[in-house]
């Protein structure tokens, strides 16, 4: 079981940065035995991929529309997974939630992810 907890949303300026923190707390299997995600929903549009970590945080992955601009992160010590965002865009503005995948490598399908936080919400003004 895995309960995991967004934070760092907010209202920027486009073209400004957020940070996004996901604290996990974890029984049974320890947080770095998870590959973590980022998805993001925005209102009448379906839940996508924006990021994804492995285990460790060797590999990373990115949805194109963030290469460049996003970068996520992971502390397994701390059970926290990051998600830096850079050159905020008009079209960027949604609830933005952690996931936990019980594989290797993170996915990029939200129904191959086991465990959700509760999402935060992004805002940008132009």
């Amino acid at each position: 079981q895995v309960q995991l907890v967004e934070s760092g949303g907010g209202l920027v300026q486009a073209g400004g940065s957020l940070r996004l923190s996901c604290a996990a707390s974890a029984s049974g299997r320890t947080f770095s035995s998870y590959a973590m995600g980022w998805f993001r929903q925005a209102a009448g549009k379906d839940r996508e991929f924006v990021a994804g970590i492995s285990r460790r945080g060797v590999e990373t992955y990115y949805a194109d529309s963030v290469k460049g601009r996003f970068t996520i992160s992971r502390d397994n010590a701390k059970n926290t997974v990051y998600l830096q965002m850079n050159t905020l865009k008009p079209d960027d503005p949604a609830v933005y939630y952690c996931a936990a995948d019980s594989s290797i490598s993170p996915r990029r399908a939200p129904e191959d992810y086991d465990y959700w936080g509760q999402g935060t919400q992004v805002a940008v003004s132009s």
